[in-house]
């Protein structure tokens, strides 16, 4: 199975109305969805805090974290994304994944609905 990309929006919270489409990896490594900053500063999505993360490498990195819809196929959730650096490759992070009931089948290398539980 080579890299799932998958179209994704992303639109601010408070303005819906700006809206940006890219396509994404889906890294079901990755906790969160992170989104090249150009992008949320065009959709003027704001940082809400900074958080640390450790890189595949093993360096410890600093990035600002905000919200923002995303949608895919129809179906959106609010989700915590990450401002990614020009550096930084642009990933759907499993929590987004999650939160719209969506997962990466593995051998297709699509993403089918998730099974949700209700306990």
């Amino acid at each position: 199975m080579g890299y799932v990309k998958v179209k994704v929006k992303i639109r601010n919270i408070h303005k819906p109305e700006l809206e940006v489409e890219r396509e994404l990896l889906a890294d079901t490594g990755a906790i969160y969805t992170m989104i090249k900053r150009k992008f949320l500063e065009e959709l003027r999505i704001k940082p809400r805090g900074k958080r640390k993360f450790k890189t595949a490498d093993g360096r410890l990195v600093e990035r600002e974290v905000g919200a923002a819809e995303i949608e895919i196929n129809g179906q959106s959730t609010y989700s915590i994304i990450i401002f990614g650096e020009n550096s930084d490759a642009e990933v759907l992070g499993v929590t987004t994944l999650e939160e719209l009931g969506l997962q990466v089948d593995s051998v297709t290398g699509e993403l089918k609905p998730l099974e949700l539980l209700l306990l």
